[in-house]
Formats: C-alpha cells, structure tokens, sequence
C-alpha cells in the first residue's frame, strides 16, 4: 500500500508536472491528495498532475519517489 510519484518531467501549460499514483486504489489516491489540498480537477483518469513546485511536499507527506516508467508500470497493472 503506498502512493508513489515520479519526477516532474511532463511539460504543460509552461510547467512541469509529475504524476501521482497508488498502487492499491483511487480511493487511497484521493484522500492523500485531499491531505494535501490537491484539487479534484488535477485527477486525471488513473493519475494527479502535480506541478513542480509541489513535489518536495508531496515527498514530505510520503509519496515514494519512483521513475516514470515505474508509474507507468504501476498503472498498467
């Protein structure tokens, strides 16, 4: 049971942005974001966008720090 978040290497909307995903369910994604004020609107079918300057907070509030192909994989299973 962890929530797991990779580097903010995604460009958008002159950002960059990292993803933010469990490994159990949308639920335990959504009360950890909830936690952390991130908005239901960053929900993105399987995953949060997260800007940059949120990730040490996210880190901080234990997200396991993972590559992007491990999200990836993650999501795929």
């Amino acid at each position: 049971m962890a929530i797991y978040i990779d580097p903010p290497t995604w460009p958008g909307h002159g950002r960059m942005w990292s993803h933010l995903v469990s490994d159990v369910s949308y639920d335990e994604l959504h009360a950890f974001a909830d936690e952390l004020g991130v908005p239901r609107r960053a929900f993105e079918r399987d995953h949060y966008d997260i800007p940059s300057h949120r990730y040490a907070d996210v880190v901080r509030a234990g997200a396991v720090e993972v590559s992007s192909r491990e999200v990836v994989r993650l999501l795929q299973g």
